[in-house]
């Protein structure tokens, strides 16, 4: 089931640009490696699951995964074949807006190579470029 919010205070949103690097939630908080993004961009509801589940699959119970986003923005579409007007789309799916430095991810409780090898895994379906990160310096 993939992500989405219990309620919000406005149905649908606007575009919005993304300006500047991270300020909260650019750190390793919660385990010993993180996937930081590089790139600026938006990811879905249904990537994060994809994600989630390949990481699952490689950690096999061994480590705890920690995903540091959450889809709270709605995207809107119309549907196929309609003709221009009449106004704007309905809500289609969530996503989550990412900022440069952004920690997507996070392990605990594995060793540097386990957490290269999952997250080589979990980046090969982020629209995103990131890198590794540990928490203390090495």
């Amino acid at each position: 089931m993939a992500l989405m919010p219990k309620r919000v205070k406005h149905r649908k949103s606007q575009r919005g640009r993304i300006r500047g690097d991270a300020s909260r939630g650019a750190t390793v908080a919660f385990g010993d490696w993180g996937l930081q993004s590089l790139d600026a961009g938006h990811i879905a509801a249904t990537t994060i699951e994809a994600c989630r589940i390949a990481a699952n699959q490689y950690i096999r119970g061994e480590g705890k995964l920690y995903i540091r986003i959450f889809p709270n923005k709605s995207v809107t579409a119309r549907p196929l074949e309609t003709r221009m007007g009449k106004g704007k789309g309905e809500p289609d799916h969530w996503v989550a807006v990412i900022r440069p430095g952004t920690v997507l991810f996070e392990l605990a409780g594995v060793s540097h190579d386990a957490a290269r090898d999952c997250f080589a895994r979990v980046a090969h379906k982020l629209p995103l470029r990131v890198a590794l990160v540990a928490r203390h310096a090495r």
